[in-house]
């Protein structure tokens, strides 16, 4: 298994279709909904971790596909692998990732005053915070790294630590 990623149960071949090797794969709840033919599906082979190319996939509803594998090109060969289940390896993600939106409803304290981040106004030129400051109405704040000196996920808290005259009136 590949270091930088983790092993999610995507789908499992279900039976044949036509004569040209297709089959058809149920996929499962966390297979990705933007797959594409150039991402390998995984097949246990005798212990060994075996990649699976698409030479055609498509969607048949939301949880079923015809998929034509590269190396599968005979009824038999594919039958061979029918009820196996397949897997895609995802890459972990780190753990201080998120979006800025998901700050939403954070509580917030910055400079004394108490606050909640009411709404994130995404721009590549400027990104902002809306926070609703005790008794000031929301404060558009820029979503910068350098303002944000914490954030407790758990309990929902960011620390910011903002230029002097920013939350003057």
């Amino acid at each position: 298994m590949k270091n930088d990623s983790k092993r999610i149960k995507a789908a499992r071949i279900s039976r044949l279709f036509g004569t040209d090797g297709s089959v058809m794969l149920t996929l499962y709840r966390d297979f990705p909904d933007d797959f594409s033919e150039d991402t390998p599906l995984y097949m246990d082979v005798d212990g060994l971790e075996v990649p699976l190319y698409c030479e055609r996939f498509e969607f048949r509803g939301t949880t079923g596909a015809l998929v034509r594998f590269e190396d599968l090109d005979t009824p038999r060969r594919a039958g061979e692998f029918t009820g196996r289940e397949l897997w895609i390896h995802a890459a972990e993600q780190e753990q201080d990732e998120f979006c800025l939106d998901d700050l939403i409803g954070f509580a917030v304290e910055a400079g004394g005053l108490r606050g909640r981040v009411s709404d994130f106004y995404d721009s590549e030129a400027n990104p902002l915070f809306g926070i609703e400051f005790e008794g000031r109405g929301e404060v558009l704040v820029p979503a910068v790294e350098e303002f944000i000196a914490g954030i407790d996920f758990e309990a929902r808290r960011m620390k910011m630590v903002l230029p002097e005259g920013l939350l003057e009136l």
